[in-house]
């Protein structure tokens, strides 16, 4: 994948995530895992940047300048091309796929390939592994797993497994991402192993960020991941999920309490205004003189909330 070829501030990087073993650990599987839990626990997903308009770079020293030195989160480009720089440094081999979400779509609905997953190699290993620390899903990944079919993962205090899936052309067998909630096994989301490169996640980024019927560019959706807590806000909506089950959830008042929970829960500073930014290219998306120039006055945070359906894309 491109983004590889691009120096990461490796040490920056792993500070970042909060990690305190051996700073050049070597690319095991337990290296793997640990690498992807230590990144989805710490930095958080978000839609700021497709919200107001403006598709995000994925160089990946422009990565590096918003999610590790700025401490913001991204939407799965981001996170999942960050994670591959990371573990390309640390001698992993990394394939970069494309997925169809299912959460929320109705039986039979086929749905683009908008979602960006990994494939990792590890040294000496036939083996392959799933990593997607960009998935915004309560049924996402807390590890890295096999993909093998038909057996079940425990990865920390979730269950996940692949399941096999006729190709609807005949074509090679669909594999299917499957989580373990609500007392039965739900459709996460449905990929092959063909490997995409970083100029088809480019135009997938800009079209995901800026098309108007995209749910990026109408609700503010954010989330961060623990071990045992599961925390998402969309528009104003705050809901807590524990690993048993429990569930809290209650409507921030204003913008200016949305603006408290970005920075106490999440992570996230940001000034009342700020004005978008390019895509790195030099292309401004958000520049319409009818787009908002600032989060806090985006029609997506008024009185209703926003947007309040299912995401299509992550």
């Amino acid at each position: 994948m491109e983004p590889a070829r691009i120096a990461l501030d490796l040490d920056a990087y792993l500070t970042r995530i909060g990690w305190t073993g051996d700073r050049r650990p070597a690319p095991t599987v337990e290296t793997l895992r640990a690498v992807h839990r230590a990144h989805l626990t710490s930095i958080p997903f978000e839609n700021l940047d497709p919200l107001l308009g403006s598709a995000p770079s994925l160089a990946v020293p422009d990565l590096e300048a918003k999610l590790v030195r700025g401490r913001r989160g991204g939407y799965c480009y981001e996170h999942n091309t960050l994670l591959t720089a990371a573990l390309t440094a640390l001698g992993f081999r990394v394939t970069g796929l494309t997925a169809r979400v299912r959460v929320g779509a109705a039986p039979g609905t086929v749905r683009p390939r908008t979602h960006m997953l990994l494939l990792v190699g590890i040294p000496g290993e036939e083996r392959r592994y799933v990593a997607d620390v960009g998935f915004g899903s309560i049924g996402g990944l807390l590890e890295a797993v096999p993909l093998v079919a038909d057996t079940e993962f425990h990865d920390g205090t979730r269950r996940h497994r692949y399941v096999r899936e006729p190709h609807p052309e005949g074509l090679e067998d669909l594999w299917v991402f499957q989580a373990f909630l609500d007392g039965s096994w739900q459709d996460q989301y449905a990929f092959t192993r063909e490997p995409f490169d970083a100029s088809d996640y480019g135009v997938i980024n800009w079209h995901v960020a800026t098309n108007p019927r995209s749910p990026f560019q109408h609700t503010l959706h954010v989330q961060r991941t623990g071990l045992d807590r599961h925390l998402l806000l969309s528009g104003r909506t705050l809901v807590e999920t524990y690993s048993d089950g429990s569930r809290k959830e209650r409507e921030l008042a204003d913008n200016d309490e949305v603006l408290r929970v970005l920075a106490a829960e999440f992570g996230i500073e940001l000034p009342r205004t700020r004005p978008c930014r390019t895509d790195g290219t030099g292309v401004t998306p958000g520049g319409s003189p009818h787009r908002p120039r600032s989060w806090h006055d985006h029609p997506a945070n008024g009185p209703m909330g926003g947007w309040q359906g299912r995401m299509e894309h992550e």
